[in-house]
């Protein structure tokens, strides 16, 4: 096990985005708020701070994303840290740090959930990592088939 694993929960910031590669792999992209906070102790003061994550999912998974969670969710998101660089049509670099994810389910702590299983859709779940992100796709960043190692 590497040590690059976060965890995350937070509140979904827009409606997952389902994609499909040239080859036919779904792809889901969201956006995760979430929120941090504690007591400043000199104030007594309750203060807060927001981190926001692009979240990446791949296949079966993906679809299951774009059928289930909408914007405003809560989620539980386990994954890891990547970072992909591309360079725009004016030449200029750009890079950015996406969470790969692993898993992605409902939070439960204000809420409540109906799951419902999917028959498996052929193919081993576990079989290998997801694709790497890599070659751009329609005018900006995105992803191809291909593993990076």
């Amino acid at each position: 096990m590497s040590g690059n694993n976060v965890t995350l929960v937070g509140n979904v910031t827009r409606d997952p985005e389902l994609r499909y590669t040239a080859s036919g792999q779904a792809m889901a992209k969201f956006g995760l708020a979430v929120n941090r906070r504690w007591q400043n102790r000199q104030t007594q003061a309750w203060e807060e701070a927001t981190s926001f994550f692009d979240v990446v999912a791949w296949r079966e998974m993906a679809e299951n994303i774009g059928e289930s969670v909408q914007k405003g969710a809560r989620v539980l998101v386990t994954g890891r840290l990547e970072q992909r660089s591309w360079e725009t049509q004016e030449g200029d670099k750009r890079s950015v740090v996406e969470v790969v994810a692993d898993e992605v389910g409902p939070s439960l702590r204000w809420a409540t959930a109906t799951v419902v299983r999917n028959e498996r859709r052929g193919g081993d779940a576990s079989s290998g990592p997801p694709p790497s992100p890599r070659a751009p796709m329609g005018g900006g960043p995105s992803y191809d088939d291909e593993e990076p190692f």
